[in-house]
């Protein structure tokens, strides 16, 4: 399987999925094994699987197998990458809707006259 780079487009696909979120909310918790992982969802482990290729594919997660034991652990940075685009994104509109506000309010009081 090919791993993909820590672009934000692919942290928030990989995590548009409820299972996949389920699954990293476990895993920010510490490092867990295949079959704790698996032992919430009502599906077959097949395709439970499927869920974990999507998340250790785009990078998020990492697993390896111990004997007969596969765990699974987080990959802090690409929730950090995309953490950082959020940030942006907040400060960006903050701004925006903080001039919408002044110009809002500049029509607002040229009304008032």
């Amino acid at each position: 399987m090919t791993l993909q780079p820590a672009l934000p487009e692919h942290t928030f696909q990989a995590l548009g999925d409820p299972t996949r979120r389920a699954i990293v909310e476990r895993l920010s918790q510490g490092p867990a094994s295949v079959s704790e992982l698996a032992a919430p969802f009502e599906m077959a482990l097949p395709s439970f699987l499927q869920h974990l290729k999507v998340l250790e594919g785009r990078g998020l997660i990492r697993t390896v197998k111990n004997g007969r034991v596969r765990r699974c652990e987080i990959i802090p940075e690409p929730f950090d990458a995309a953490t950082r685009w959020l940030e942006d994104q907040r400060t960006l509109w903050s701004a925006r809707l903080d001039r919408l506000d002044a110009y809002l309010t500049t029509l607002k009081d040229g009304d008032a006259s």
